[in-house]
């Protein structure tokens, strides 16, 4: 897959050099372009990073989520994008109004939003992502949450992202119990 990872931090760092060691084509989007970000893929302007991709990978604070997506709307049509930002504090912790609004004709999916960065890098064993996506939006989800060591565990379609939001005040909790340690993950027991 061509992926656009929009942020090099912490979680798009993590997930964008995943995939490209898995073989997916990755280009990150920042505000800054580089020659080389993390996992030495291409750092470009946002605009640029979009050109091309089929998914996209929204890893921006939350507070600049809603932006980012106004500004890119028209660019971002056609895409799977993959909402990981988190507006702590704001009514709606995702960022699928925003995009449903600058980019109607977009695939939503909320994931990558209710675990540490570090479960991404080195994921504990059994360890299951929950994510909500739209149909079209699934298969590459699916996909890339995979390709990152992790089980996903599907909730329903996009509009289901609040289901998905519910785990991370309880990851938050968790973390604060075990003195806060971050790798810590859920498990799907069938």
């Amino acid at each position: 897959m061509r992926i656009a990872v929009i942020g090099t931090g912490n979680i798009g760092g993590s997930l964008g050099t995943k995939w490209r060691a898995a073989g997916h084509d990755v280009v990150f989007g920042a505000r800054s372009p580089a020659a080389a970000g993390p996992g030495g893929a291409p750092v470009r302007s946002v605009a640029d990073a979009l050109t091309d991709a089929e998914v996209v990978l929204l890893a921006v604070p939350g507070t600049a989520a809603a932006q980012v997506v106004a500004e890119h709307g028209q660019a971002l049509a056609g895409k799977v994008i993959i909402d990981a930002a988190n507006n702590i504090g704001a009514a709606e912790v995702n960022s699928r109004a925003a995009v449903v609004d600058s980019a109607p004709d977009a695939s939503y999916a909320r994931a990558f939003s209710t675990l540490g960065w570090e479960n991404f890098v080195d994921p504990p064993a059994g360890a299951a992502l929950f994510f909500a996506a739209d149909p079209a939006a699934r298969p590459a989800v699916t996909e890339l949450i995979t390709a990152t060591g992790l089980e996903p565990a599907y909730v329903g379609g996009g509009g289901a992202a609040h289901i998905v939001d519910g785990l991370l005040p309880l990851w938050f909790a968790l973390v604060q119990q075990n003195g806060g340690d971050r790798k810590l993950a859920f498990r799907v027991v069938r």
